[in-house]
């Protein structure tokens, strides 16, 4: 009995720990796969970090979680970073292109057009603020 445990708990733990590195590196191509597609955006200012927001007008996370949050920022810290919104129905082929499969998804720029992080899924302010690292800047 505790024989069988012990294998379906190592089962268990080696199946998990192969979808967290599968993860890992599905975020890590993605990542790399944006790179080359940051300054592409008409809007996009070099030098200042930006998030690039995947949306859509049909998304209920979007519209009530993640665009206030977004919001909330940029009147917090909005001189210290750059938001382009991408919307992906309008807009298919570059949601494509940088392999967006699901919104909300956002991308954080650093300030050298260097993609850092992708979220998908609604992320918090707090997070993306981590993220784009301007905690210590004054509001």
């Amino acid at each position: 009995m505790n024989a069988d445990i012990l294998e379906r708990l190592f089962i268990a733990i080696a199946v998990s720990g192969l979808g967290a590195a599968a993860y890992l590196l599905f975020n890590r191509v993605m990542l790399q796969r944006a790179s080359s597609k940051v300054g592409r955006f008409a809007s996009y200012q070099s030098g200042l970090p930006a998030i690039v927001y995947f949306t859509t007008p049909t998304c209920a996370p979007c519209k009530t979680v993640q665009r206030p949050a977004i919001e909330r920022m940029k009147a917090g810290y909005g001189r210290w970073f750059q938001v382009i919104e991408v919307d992906a129905s309008q807009q298919p082929e570059i949601a494509q292109d940088w392999g967006v499969m699901t919104v909300p998804t956002t991308f954080v720029i650093d300030a050298s057009g260097k993609p850092r992080y992708i979220n998908q899924g609604v992320v918090t302010a707090e997070k993306l603020i981590q993220q784009l690292e301007i905690e210590d800047y004054s509001i």
